[in-house]
């Protein structure tokens, strides 16, 4: 879930996707008030200022779209799971109760911009994370919220649930809107942040999957890539999914096929890119180890890009199910 170049090189020789931006239409009231907010967007997003919180919250003022529990979607057809092909279930959460399983997920806190820049303050409050009707639903507000004008969450399966190989999936909906960045992502188990200065970490080193993200700005398009020594951030390898479509017109499957000889991206069953440690040109192959996983929904940033002024806010990322499969025996 880091910035990364937009010259992604793929073994499958992938173009560039061209993908126009939606025109944003205001009036001069509406721009007066669109200033302020991202004015203070900006300062939210400023890390040298934001500080992180890992007790219990705390809340300033709340100025702006009132929170919601309420889905506004219903859920998709149920997808069957498949243990064809050699794949048996080994862990899978499908969301059925009512409340998120505090044995699978914990949450990443705070609004210091996770190291790219981003607007959003995380947290645990139901506004922004809950199970309703079958889906994990993470909610993005515009609101006043400690030194942030945004709220979001991110979970995570850190110290709960660690794989290493299988096919990891995820069935989600996206959010529509500039500056969104929703993504399904994998760290390796040995990552670990400096809790005074949470900018200071062994990242890359530890090793990054992102199994999908998605950013509003390219509505067409979604994202695999892998981050490590050497070849993260800018730097980064991986291949880009282009459809003919809006991506977050409906629910899709993202997943990876991952082993001892290389990771694969799905979308939607089909094959997209592939990449193995000899592509590396000898540098370090660090997928070799346990890997946990993370959801979330972030805005702005290196790569969300600027905030469209017309967004729709709460917004939401909608997910269907979480599945690790690994070969039968």
């Amino acid at each position: 879930m880091h910035w990364l170049s937009r010259d992604l090189r793929s073994a499958r020789g992938s173009s560039r996707p061209s993908v126009s931006g939606a025109r944003v239409r205001f009036s001069a009231a509406i721009l007066i008030s669109a200033l302020g907010v991202l004015a203070a967007a900006c300062q939210s997003s400023d890390t040298s200022e934001a500080s992180t919180t890992t007790g219990a919250e705390s809340t300033t003022t709340t100025t702006a779209a009132p929170a919601t529990t309420s889905t506004t979607i219903a859920p998709p057809e149920p997808e069957p799971i498949d243990e064809s092909d050699g794949w048996e279930l080994v862990w899978n959460d499908e969301f059925d109760g009512d409340a998120i399983d505090e044995t699978n997920w914990t949450y990443d806190l705070g609004g210091w911009g996770w190291g790219n820049g981003e607007a959003q303050f995380y947290t645990t409050r139901p506004e922004n994370a809950r199970v309703e009707n079958g889906l994990l639903v993470i909610s993005l507000l515009q609101e006043k919220y400690e030194e942030s004008y945004y709220t979001s969450a991110r979970l995570k399966t850190q110290g709960l649930r660690e794989f290493q190989y299988g096919r990891i999936e995820a069935r989600m909906k996206v959010p529509p809107g500039a500056g969104t960045w929703p993504a399904f992502w994998m760290l390796g188990a040995s990552f670990g942040r400096d809790e005074d200065d949470p900018n200071a970490s062994n990242w890359p080193d530890a090793g990054e999957i992102d199994v999908m993200e998605h950013v509003g700005r390219k509505p067409q398009v979604t994202y695999g890539t892998i981050h490590g020594p050497g070849y993260a951030g800018a730097g980064s390898l991986g291949g880009w999914n282009t459809r003919d479509y809006d991506i977050a017109d409906e629910f899709h499957t993202y997943a990876i096929e991952w082993d001892e000889t290389g990771i694969e991206w799905f979308y939607d069953g089909e094959p997209f890119y592939e990449i193995g440690p000899d592509d590396l040109g000898g540098r370090e192959w660090v997928y070799d180890q346990p890997f946990f996983l993370i959801v979330n929904l972030a805005l702005g940033g290196t790569f969300g890009g600027n905030i469209a002024l017309d967004n729709e806010y709460p917004l939401h990322l909608y997910v269907d199910h979480v599945r690790v499969y690994q070969r039968a025996g």
